[in-house]
Protein backbone atom coordinates (compact mmCIF):
# COMPACT_ATOMS: atom_id res chain seq x y z
CA UNK A 1 0.00 0.00 0.00
CA UNK A 2 0.84 3.52 -0.71
CA UNK A 3 1.99 5.77 2.26
CA UNK A 4 -0.94 8.08 2.70
CA UNK A 5 -3.41 4.52 3.48
CA UNK A 6 -0.95 3.18 5.64
CA UNK A 7 0.06 3.42 9.58
CA UNK A 8 3.10 2.45 10.61
CA UNK A 9 2.39 -0.35 13.13
CA UNK A 10 0.21 -2.67 10.70
CA UNK A 11 2.89 -2.18 7.48
CA UNK A 12 5.82 -3.27 9.89
CA UNK A 13 4.15 -6.62 10.05
CA UNK A 14 4.04 -7.32 6.39
CA UNK A 15 7.93 -5.95 5.85
CA UNK A 16 10.76 -8.34 5.30
CA UNK A 17 12.10 -7.93 8.44
CA UNK A 18 9.53 -9.34 10.17
CA UNK A 19 8.60 -11.78 7.82
CA UNK A 20 12.20 -13.61 7.69
CA UNK A 21 12.25 -13.51 11.63
CA UNK A 22 9.28 -15.61 11.19
CA UNK A 23 10.89 -17.65 8.88
CA UNK A 24 13.52 -18.18 11.20
CA UNK A 25 11.43 -19.09 14.26
CA UNK A 26 9.48 -21.11 11.79
CA UNK A 27 12.94 -23.39 11.24
CA UNK A 28 14.68 -23.06 14.82
CA UNK A 29 11.29 -24.16 16.87
CA UNK A 30 10.78 -27.22 14.25
CA UNK A 31 14.81 -28.09 14.91
CA UNK A 32 14.22 -27.93 18.58
CA UNK A 33 11.19 -30.49 18.55
CA UNK A 34 13.56 -32.39 16.08
CA UNK A 35 16.04 -32.71 19.01
CA UNK A 36 13.46 -33.08 21.67
CA UNK A 37 12.53 -36.26 19.56
CA UNK A 38 16.19 -37.81 18.88
CA UNK A 39 16.50 -36.80 15.62
CA UNK A 40 19.25 -33.88 15.66
CA UNK A 41 21.56 -33.14 18.26
CA UNK A 42 20.48 -30.75 20.76
CA UNK A 43 23.66 -28.38 20.62
CA UNK A 44 22.72 -28.49 17.39
CA UNK A 45 20.06 -27.05 18.04
CA UNK A 46 20.75 -24.61 20.15
CA UNK A 47 23.93 -23.83 18.14
CA UNK A 48 20.64 -22.67 15.36
CA UNK A 49 18.87 -19.88 17.78
CA UNK A 50 22.70 -18.59 18.91
CA UNK A 51 24.42 -18.36 16.09
CA UNK A 52 21.36 -16.69 13.78
CA UNK A 53 21.03 -13.03 13.53
CA UNK A 54 18.75 -11.28 16.41
CA UNK A 55 17.36 -8.95 13.46
CA UNK A 56 17.66 -9.44 9.84
CA UNK A 57 18.94 -6.01 8.53
CA UNK A 58 18.62 -4.36 5.34
CA UNK A 59 22.12 -5.85 4.42
CA UNK A 60 20.51 -9.46 4.90
CA UNK A 61 17.27 -8.65 3.11
CA UNK A 62 19.53 -7.75 0.14
CA UNK A 63 21.82 -10.56 0.53
CA UNK A 64 18.71 -12.99 0.55
CA UNK A 65 17.17 -10.88 -2.32
CA UNK A 66 20.80 -11.38 -4.89
CA UNK A 67 20.88 -15.50 -3.98
CA UNK A 68 17.08 -15.42 -5.00
CA UNK A 69 17.87 -13.91 -8.30
CA UNK A 70 20.15 -16.99 -9.13
CA UNK A 71 17.84 -19.60 -6.99
CA UNK A 72 14.54 -18.00 -8.42
CA UNK A 73 13.15 -19.71 -4.95
CA UNK A 74 12.61 -16.89 -1.96
CA UNK A 75 13.10 -19.89 0.78
CA UNK A 76 16.35 -21.32 -0.63
CA UNK A 77 17.74 -18.10 -0.95
CA UNK A 78 16.60 -17.36 2.88
CA UNK A 79 18.20 -20.82 3.96
CA UNK A 80 21.62 -20.14 2.00
CA UNK A 81 21.65 -16.59 3.78
CA UNK A 82 21.05 -18.54 7.19
CA UNK A 83 23.30 -21.25 6.33
CA UNK A 84 26.19 -18.52 6.40
CA UNK A 85 25.04 -17.32 10.03
CA UNK A 86 24.95 -20.88 11.10
CA UNK A 87 27.20 -22.70 9.84
CA UNK A 88 27.45 -26.73 9.67
CA UNK A 89 24.57 -26.93 12.31
CA UNK A 90 22.48 -25.24 9.24
CA UNK A 91 22.22 -28.81 7.58
CA UNK A 92 19.57 -29.76 10.15
CA UNK A 93 17.29 -26.59 9.40
CA UNK A 94 14.59 -27.43 7.45
CA UNK A 95 14.71 -30.93 7.85
CA UNK A 96 11.91 -33.16 6.68
CA UNK A 97 10.00 -29.85 5.52
CA UNK A 98 8.70 -28.19 2.26
CA UNK A 99 9.01 -24.34 1.90
CA UNK A 100 4.69 -24.21 1.89
CA UNK A 101 5.43 -25.40 5.55
CA UNK A 102 7.34 -22.28 6.15
CA UNK A 103 5.52 -19.69 4.12
CA UNK A 104 1.90 -20.58 5.21
CA UNK A 105 2.84 -20.57 8.33
CA UNK A 106 4.54 -17.80 8.65
CA UNK A 107 0.92 -15.88 6.58
CA UNK A 108 -1.24 -17.45 9.18
CA UNK A 109 1.17 -15.48 11.90
CA UNK A 110 1.47 -12.24 9.81
CA UNK A 111 -2.62 -12.80 9.67
CA UNK A 112 -2.97 -13.23 13.15
CA UNK A 113 -0.65 -10.13 14.49
CA UNK A 114 -2.59 -8.06 11.95
CA UNK A 115 -5.85 -8.82 13.30
CA UNK A 116 -4.96 -7.86 16.62
CA UNK A 117 -4.28 -4.88 15.58
CA UNK A 118 -8.08 -4.50 13.60
CA UNK A 119 -9.70 -5.99 16.73
CA UNK A 120 -8.08 -3.22 18.65
CA UNK A 121 -9.10 -0.74 16.03
CA UNK A 122 -12.50 -2.05 16.21
CA UNK A 123 -12.44 -1.44 20.02
CA UNK A 124 -12.22 2.31 19.31
CA UNK A 125 -14.24 2.49 17.03
CA UNK A 126 -17.18 0.82 19.16
CA UNK A 127 -15.93 3.16 21.89
CA UNK A 128 -16.51 6.18 19.61
CA UNK A 129 -19.59 4.87 18.46
CA UNK A 130 -21.14 4.60 21.78
CA UNK A 131 -19.99 7.83 23.25
CA UNK A 132 -21.93 9.42 20.27
CA UNK A 133 -24.70 7.72 20.89
CA UNK A 134 -25.26 8.06 24.47
CA UNK A 135 -24.97 11.72 23.60
CA UNK A 136 -27.64 11.83 20.71
CA UNK A 137 -29.72 9.19 21.93
CA UNK A 138 -32.45 11.37 22.48
CA UNK A 139 -31.75 13.98 19.92
CA UNK A 140 -34.84 14.09 17.56
CA UNK A 141 -33.48 12.96 13.79
CA UNK A 142 -35.66 12.91 10.47
CA UNK A 143 -35.90 9.02 9.61
CA UNK A 144 -35.75 8.27 5.95
CA UNK A 145 -36.58 5.56 3.70
CA UNK A 146 -35.81 5.78 0.04
CA UNK A 147 -34.11 8.99 0.47
CA UNK A 148 -37.02 10.29 1.54
CA UNK A 149 -38.62 11.61 4.38
CA UNK A 150 -40.66 8.97 6.88
CA UNK A 151 -41.20 9.13 10.60
CA UNK A 152 -39.06 10.52 13.39
CA UNK A 153 -36.11 8.91 14.83
CA UNK A 154 -33.36 10.06 16.87
CA UNK A 155 -29.57 10.55 16.38
CA UNK A 156 -28.72 8.48 19.02
CA UNK A 157 -30.23 5.34 16.69
CA UNK A 158 -28.14 5.43 13.72
CA UNK A 159 -25.11 5.85 16.26
CA UNK A 160 -26.49 2.48 18.10
CA UNK A 161 -26.88 1.12 14.86
CA UNK A 162 -23.76 1.11 13.25
CA UNK A 163 -22.80 0.14 16.86
CA UNK A 164 -24.33 -3.23 16.82
CA UNK A 165 -23.25 -3.81 13.31
CA UNK A 166 -19.82 -3.18 13.96
CA UNK A 167 -20.27 -5.09 17.26
CA UNK A 168 -21.04 -8.03 15.16
CA UNK A 169 -18.02 -7.68 12.64
CA UNK A 170 -15.85 -8.08 15.75
CA UNK A 171 -17.33 -11.12 16.39
CA UNK A 172 -17.10 -11.89 13.29
CA UNK A 173 -13.49 -11.32 13.03
CA UNK A 174 -12.77 -13.05 15.90
CA UNK A 175 -13.60 -15.87 14.70
CA UNK A 176 -11.75 -15.42 11.37
CA UNK A 177 -8.89 -15.24 13.34
CA UNK A 178 -9.18 -18.40 15.19
CA UNK A 179 -9.80 -20.03 11.96
CA UNK A 180 -6.97 -18.81 10.06
CA UNK A 181 -4.39 -19.19 13.10
CA UNK A 182 -3.27 -22.60 11.74
CA UNK A 183 0.32 -24.53 11.37
CA UNK A 184 1.23 -27.02 8.58
CA UNK A 185 4.45 -28.49 9.02
CA UNK A 186 3.47 -31.54 7.32
CA UNK A 187 6.31 -32.03 4.28
CA UNK A 188 5.64 -32.95 1.12
CA UNK A 189 2.28 -33.56 0.07
CA UNK A 190 1.40 -33.25 3.26
CA UNK A 191 1.56 -36.49 4.57
CA UNK A 192 4.63 -36.01 7.37
CA UNK A 193 6.68 -38.85 5.47
CA UNK A 194 9.70 -36.83 6.30
CA UNK A 195 9.09 -35.27 9.70
CA UNK A 196 7.11 -36.18 12.97
CA UNK A 197 3.38 -34.61 13.22
CA UNK A 198 4.74 -33.91 16.74
CA UNK A 199 6.90 -31.30 15.46
CA UNK A 200 3.95 -29.40 13.94
CA UNK A 201 2.33 -29.34 17.28
CA UNK A 202 5.12 -28.03 19.24
CA UNK A 203 6.24 -25.61 16.43
CA UNK A 204 1.88 -24.71 16.19
CA UNK A 205 2.22 -23.83 20.58
CA UNK A 206 5.32 -22.17 20.40
CA UNK A 207 3.85 -19.86 17.98
CA UNK A 208 0.27 -19.50 18.73
CA UNK A 209 -1.05 -21.15 16.63
CA UNK A 210 -3.06 -24.47 16.20
CA UNK A 211 -2.08 -27.45 13.41
CA UNK A 212 -3.70 -27.93 10.77
CA UNK A 213 -5.88 -31.44 10.29
CA UNK A 214 -5.28 -31.72 6.80
CA UNK A 215 -2.30 -30.21 5.19
CA UNK A 216 -2.27 -31.33 1.44
CA UNK A 217 1.54 -29.69 1.77
CA UNK A 218 -0.43 -25.99 1.87
CA UNK A 219 -3.04 -25.13 4.64
CA UNK A 220 -6.45 -25.21 2.46
CA UNK A 221 -7.40 -21.54 1.08
CA UNK A 222 -11.03 -21.71 2.83
CA UNK A 223 -9.86 -20.32 5.48
CA UNK A 224 -8.25 -17.54 3.56
CA UNK A 225 -11.42 -17.02 1.79
CA UNK A 226 -13.44 -16.79 4.71
CA UNK A 227 -10.43 -14.20 6.18
CA UNK A 228 -10.77 -12.04 3.60
CA UNK A 229 -14.64 -12.27 3.41
CA UNK A 230 -15.09 -10.92 6.46
CA UNK A 231 -12.48 -7.85 5.99
CA UNK A 232 -14.94 -6.99 3.03
CA UNK A 233 -17.97 -7.14 4.90
CA UNK A 234 -16.08 -5.16 7.46
CA UNK A 235 -15.05 -2.53 4.76
CA UNK A 236 -18.97 -2.56 3.78
CA UNK A 237 -19.70 -1.32 7.34
CA UNK A 238 -17.35 1.40 7.02
CA UNK A 239 -19.36 2.49 3.60
CA UNK A 240 -22.24 2.01 5.49
CA UNK A 241 -21.31 4.46 7.65
CA UNK A 242 -19.81 6.60 5.95
CA UNK A 243 -22.79 7.01 3.34
CA UNK A 244 -25.11 7.73 6.29
CA UNK A 245 -22.49 10.89 7.01
CA UNK A 246 -22.07 12.03 3.35
CA UNK A 247 -25.75 12.20 3.39
CA UNK A 248 -26.14 14.34 6.49
CA UNK A 249 -23.60 16.49 5.53
CA UNK A 250 -25.09 17.87 1.97
CA UNK A 251 -25.75 21.34 2.15
CA UNK A 252 -29.54 20.74 1.85
CA UNK A 253 -29.59 18.95 4.82
CA UNK A 254 -26.65 19.49 6.67
CA UNK A 255 -27.46 17.40 10.02
CA UNK A 256 -23.82 16.60 10.69
CA UNK A 257 -20.79 16.97 9.04
CA UNK A 258 -17.18 16.22 9.31
CA UNK A 259 -15.06 18.02 11.70
CA UNK A 260 -13.72 21.22 9.16
CA UNK A 261 -10.08 22.52 11.02
CA UNK A 262 -8.28 25.65 10.92
CA UNK A 263 -6.85 26.50 7.46
CA UNK A 264 -8.15 23.56 6.24
CA UNK A 265 -9.42 23.67 2.03
CA UNK A 266 -12.30 22.18 0.52
CA UNK A 267 -11.68 23.19 -2.92
CA UNK A 268 -9.01 24.76 -5.03
CA UNK A 269 -11.42 26.89 -6.83
CA UNK A 270 -14.31 27.85 -3.84
CA UNK A 271 -13.05 28.96 -1.01
CA UNK A 272 -16.55 28.29 0.75
CA UNK A 273 -16.43 24.39 0.03
CA UNK A 274 -16.17 22.25 3.24
CA UNK A 275 -16.29 18.80 1.46
CA UNK A 276 -17.11 15.05 3.10
CA UNK A 277 -13.53 14.07 2.16
CA UNK A 278 -13.10 11.66 5.01
CA UNK A 279 -16.18 9.49 3.89
CA UNK A 280 -15.78 9.76 0.77
CA UNK A 281 -12.06 8.48 1.02
CA UNK A 282 -13.54 5.77 3.17
CA UNK A 283 -16.09 5.06 0.38
CA UNK A 284 -13.36 4.28 -1.72
CA UNK A 285 -10.94 2.27 0.43
CA UNK A 286 -13.79 -0.06 1.09
CA UNK A 287 -14.51 -1.18 -2.36
CA UNK A 288 -10.77 -1.65 -2.45
CA UNK A 289 -11.02 -4.16 0.56
CA UNK A 290 -14.15 -5.80 -0.53
CA UNK A 291 -12.53 -6.42 -3.81
CA UNK A 292 -9.88 -8.84 -1.77
CA UNK A 293 -12.61 -11.29 -1.21
CA UNK A 294 -12.80 -12.23 -4.57
CA UNK A 295 -9.23 -13.45 -5.47
CA UNK A 296 -9.15 -15.10 -2.39
CA UNK A 297 -12.33 -17.38 -3.09
CA UNK A 298 -10.41 -17.91 -6.21
CA UNK A 299 -7.53 -19.70 -4.65
CA UNK A 300 -9.24 -22.05 -3.15
CA UNK A 301 -9.66 -24.11 -5.86
CA UNK A 302 -5.91 -25.33 -6.41
CA UNK A 303 -4.35 -28.91 -8.61
CA UNK A 304 -4.34 -31.32 -6.57
CA UNK A 305 -2.34 -31.31 -3.40
CA UNK A 306 -0.97 -27.93 -4.48
CA UNK A 307 0.13 -25.49 -6.71
CA UNK A 308 1.07 -21.80 -6.23
CA UNK A 309 -1.06 -19.50 -8.13
CA UNK A 310 -2.66 -18.42 -4.95
CA UNK A 311 0.90 -17.27 -3.75
CA UNK A 312 1.30 -13.80 -6.24
CA UNK A 313 -2.48 -13.26 -4.93
CA UNK A 314 -1.97 -13.53 -1.16
CA UNK A 315 1.54 -11.50 -1.67
CA UNK A 316 -0.67 -8.53 -2.64
CA UNK A 317 -3.74 -8.67 -0.83
CA UNK A 318 -2.62 -9.80 2.79
CA UNK A 319 -0.91 -6.87 3.20
CA UNK A 320 -2.81 -4.55 1.14
CA UNK A 321 -6.02 -5.64 2.68
CA UNK A 322 -4.87 -5.76 6.52
CA UNK A 323 -2.88 -1.74 5.65
CA UNK A 324 -6.17 -0.43 4.09
CA UNK A 325 -8.94 -1.56 7.00
CA UNK A 326 -6.43 -0.65 9.85
CA UNK A 327 -6.08 2.67 8.08
CA UNK A 328 -10.18 3.04 7.65
CA UNK A 329 -11.21 1.69 10.87
CA UNK A 330 -8.86 4.23 12.05
CA UNK A 331 -9.94 6.88 9.91
CA UNK A 332 -13.76 6.18 10.82
CA UNK A 333 -13.01 6.72 14.56
CA UNK A 334 -11.60 10.01 14.02
CA UNK A 335 -14.66 11.13 12.10
CA UNK A 336 -17.37 9.71 14.38
CA UNK A 337 -15.15 11.47 17.33
CA UNK A 338 -15.05 14.56 15.73
CA UNK A 339 -18.58 14.52 13.88
CA UNK A 340 -20.12 18.06 14.23
CA UNK A 341 -24.03 17.54 14.53
CA UNK A 342 -26.81 20.21 14.16
CA UNK A 343 -29.64 19.19 16.44
CA UNK A 344 -31.42 22.46 14.76
CA UNK A 345 -30.80 21.44 11.43
CA UNK A 346 -32.47 18.25 12.26
CA UNK A 347 -35.51 19.76 14.02
CA UNK A 348 -36.01 22.25 10.76
CA UNK A 349 -35.70 18.48 8.75
CA UNK A 350 -38.56 16.93 10.89
CA UNK A 351 -40.83 20.18 10.31
CA UNK A 352 -39.89 20.35 6.19
CA UNK A 353 -42.88 18.59 5.38
CA UNK A 354 -45.51 20.11 7.62
CA UNK A 355 -46.30 17.28 9.48
CA UNK A 356 -46.40 14.76 6.85
CA UNK A 357 -44.26 12.56 9.40
CA UNK A 358 -47.17 11.50 11.27
CA UNK A 359 -49.23 10.25 8.34
CA UNK A 360 -48.97 6.33 9.87
CA UNK A 361 -50.23 7.46 12.99
CA UNK A 362 -53.64 8.92 11.86
CA UNK A 363 -54.35 5.99 9.03
CA UNK A 364 -53.95 3.96 12.14
CA UNK A 365 -56.53 6.23 14.31
CA UNK A 366 -58.88 5.83 11.36
CA UNK A 367 -58.55 2.13 11.43
CA UNK A 368 -59.03 1.73 15.34
CA UNK A 369 -62.41 4.84 14.92
CA UNK A 370 -63.88 1.79 12.63
CA UNK A 371 -62.66 3.00 9.36
CA UNK A 372 -61.32 0.27 6.87
CA UNK A 373 -57.78 0.13 5.89
CA UNK A 374 -58.58 0.95 2.60
CA UNK A 375 -60.60 4.10 3.07
CA UNK A 376 -58.25 5.32 6.10
CA UNK A 377 -55.34 5.49 3.60
CA UNK A 378 -57.27 6.89 0.91
CA UNK A 379 -58.13 9.50 3.71
CA UNK A 380 -54.76 10.57 4.30
CA UNK A 381 -53.43 10.47 1.25
CA UNK A 382 -55.21 13.00 -0.57
CA UNK A 383 -54.80 15.00 2.28
CA UNK A 384 -51.12 14.35 2.32
CA UNK A 385 -50.94 14.87 -1.65
CA UNK A 386 -52.29 18.55 -0.93
CA UNK A 387 -48.82 19.32 1.65
CA UNK A 388 -46.71 17.99 -1.12
CA UNK A 389 -48.37 19.23 -4.59
CA UNK A 390 -49.74 22.67 -2.78
CA UNK A 391 -47.56 23.41 0.37
CA UNK A 392 -50.14 22.97 2.22
CA UNK A 393 -50.09 22.63 6.31
CA UNK A 394 -51.02 18.42 7.04
CA UNK A 395 -53.01 18.73 10.09
CA UNK A 396 -54.83 21.96 8.78
CA UNK A 397 -55.98 19.97 6.25
CA UNK A 398 -57.05 17.20 7.93
CA UNK A 399 -59.17 19.37 10.33
CA UNK A 400 -60.92 20.86 7.34
CA UNK A 401 -61.48 17.11 5.90
CA UNK A 402 -65.11 16.53 6.78
CA UNK A 403 -64.55 12.91 6.64
CA UNK A 404 -61.51 13.47 8.52
CA UNK A 405 -63.31 14.70 11.18
CA UNK A 406 -66.63 12.77 11.72
CA UNK A 407 -64.07 10.18 12.94
CA UNK A 408 -61.10 12.32 14.52
CA UNK A 409 -61.99 15.76 16.21
CA UNK A 410 -59.86 18.63 16.28
CA UNK A 411 -58.25 17.54 19.65
CA UNK A 412 -57.89 13.68 18.36
CA UNK A 413 -55.50 14.93 15.34
CA UNK A 414 -53.75 17.31 17.14
CA UNK A 415 -53.05 14.68 19.82
CA UNK A 416 -51.59 12.43 17.02
CA UNK A 417 -48.80 14.95 16.12
CA UNK A 418 -46.83 13.93 18.72
CA UNK A 419 -42.78 13.61 18.27
CA UNK A 420 -42.46 11.83 21.25
CA UNK A 421 -44.85 8.80 20.09
CA UNK A 422 -42.13 7.90 17.99
CA UNK A 423 -39.16 8.21 20.41
CA UNK A 424 -41.07 6.36 23.33
CA UNK A 425 -39.15 2.73 22.81
CA UNK A 426 -35.32 4.23 22.01
CA UNK A 427 -34.44 3.50 25.86
CA UNK A 428 -35.86 -0.39 24.88
CA UNK A 429 -33.65 -0.82 21.90
CA UNK A 430 -30.65 1.23 23.70
CA UNK A 431 -30.77 -1.68 26.19
CA UNK A 432 -30.86 -4.54 23.65
CA UNK A 433 -27.89 -2.60 22.01
CA UNK A 434 -25.73 -1.67 24.75
CA UNK A 435 -27.59 -3.37 27.71
CA UNK A 436 -27.78 -2.06 31.06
Amino acid sequence: MIPRYSRPEMVAIWEPENRFRIWFEIEAHACDALANLGVIPKKDAENIWKKAPKTFTAKDIAKIDEIERTTKHDVIAFLTHLASYIGDSSRFVHQGMTSSDVLDTCLSVQLTQATDILLKDMDALLAALKKRAMETKDMPAMGRSHGIHAEPVTMGLKFARFYAEMKRNKERLESARKDIATCAISGAVGTFANIDPRVEEYVAKKLGLKPEPVSTQVIPRDRHAMYFATLGVIASSIENVAIEIRHMQRTEVLEAEEFFSKGQKGSSAMPHKRNPVLTENLTGLSRLVRSYAIPAMENVALWHERDISHSSVERMIAPDATITLDFALARLTGVVEKLVVYPDNMLRNLNQMRGLVFSQRVLLALTQKGVSREDSYSLVQRNAMKVWEQGKDFLTELKGDKDVTKHLNAKDLTTLFDLKYHTKHVDTIFKRVFGK
